[in-house]
């Protein structure tokens, strides 16, 4: 029997994001370049921005989508909260890091901008300073970029980094009879938001197993453990549960985008997949009662 989809929303809130083509020899060092420059950015509550990548691209990958030099490649996104009075600098500033020291490093590596912008950051002059006054601009495969030696051969990267606005916070909850069944329902998620063009799935292996609430009885903490829904404090009259009867286990999938469009046809995507997994209660979502963001992403489609 299918699992019960609550007639809920997530509440997605507006980011600002950069997105950018990773390219390699093969596909091997396109996978070490992305576990790289998207590592340690499962969440902006202490990482620096919030990464991940969209799909693997060329040959190999969806090769609908060719990459400029014929390569292999991935579509990697970063995501800052557009509510952040930083948000250009601290975009600019986790570009930069990751591009310089996950994807320059990375043998036989490329980086290419794929938004075409008014707003970019001139990222390929700044990392472009690693050659020592041996970089010089070039055009390649009909691009204006920078050409940089190195011990292993050359890096190349497009001039400019454009970015834009995105979303943030769409999510899916998986209520199961155990962890397993959980875990299993949110895999087939991933799965299927995976052949989703456009989004991201932050969190390692795409799932959180440490679903949050904001705030926290700590001043210093902006975030902490959703108590209400810990199966272990379920008996615990303090953490007031809220959990449906017979769940042992809670998974959860955020999702970022490009837009509601592409976060909305994702989300579908992965509860048409996982809602028939054996042990599975329920799938829900989390949101703030607008609070927070005013996407809603509604897990059940609406009419017209």
């Amino acid at each position: 029997m299918p699992a019960i989809v609550d007639d809920t929303y997530a509440e997605a809130f507006r980011s600002i994001y950069v997105e950018f083509l990773i390219t390699a020899r093969d596909r091997r060092w396109v996978e070490h370049a992305v576990a790289a420059a998207t590592g340690n950015a499962s969440s902006t509550i202490l990482c620096d921005c919030e990464a991940g990548v969209d799909r693997y691209v060329g040959p190999g990958g969806d090769e609908s989508a060719a990459t400029p030099d014929g390569r292999p490649g991935a579509i990697v996104q970063l995501h800052i909260p557009r509510f952040r009075k930083d948000r250009v600098r601290a975009l600019e500033m986790a570009a930069l890091t990751r591009i310089s020291q996950n994807v320059l490093t990375c043998p036989t590596a490329a980086c290419f901008n794929l938004i075409d912008s008014a707003d970019f950051f001139r990222m390929g002059r700044k990392v472009a300073f690693f050659g020592d006054g041996f970089q010089r601009r070039v055009e390649r495969f009909g691009r204006k970029m920078w050409w940089i030696p190195m011990l292993g051969g050359e890096f190349l990267i497009d001039r400019r980094l454009g970015y834009a606005e995105g979303l943030m916070g769409g999510n899916l909850w998986y209520f199961g009879e155990s962890v397993d069944a959980a875990l299993a329902a949110a895999e087939r998620g991933v799965a299927a938001i995976a052949r989703c063009p456009g989004v991201i799935m932050p969190f390692p292996g795409g799932i959180a197993g440490s679903g949050s609430k904001a705030g926290s009885k700590y001043a210093f903490s902006i975030a902490s453990t959703y108590e209400k829904y810990c199966p272990l404090l379920r008996d615990d009259p303090r953490a007031e549960s809220q959990l449906p009867a017979g769940v042992q286990s809670v998974m959860e999938i955020i999702i970022n985008g490009r837009s509601l469009d592409a976060i909305a046809e994702a989300t579908q995507a992965a509860i048409r997949a996982s809602v028939d997994t054996p042990g599975l209660v329920r799938i829900s979502a989390g949101n703030y009662g607008g609070r927070l963001g005013k996407s809603f992403v509604y897990l059940r489609p609406r009419a017209g």
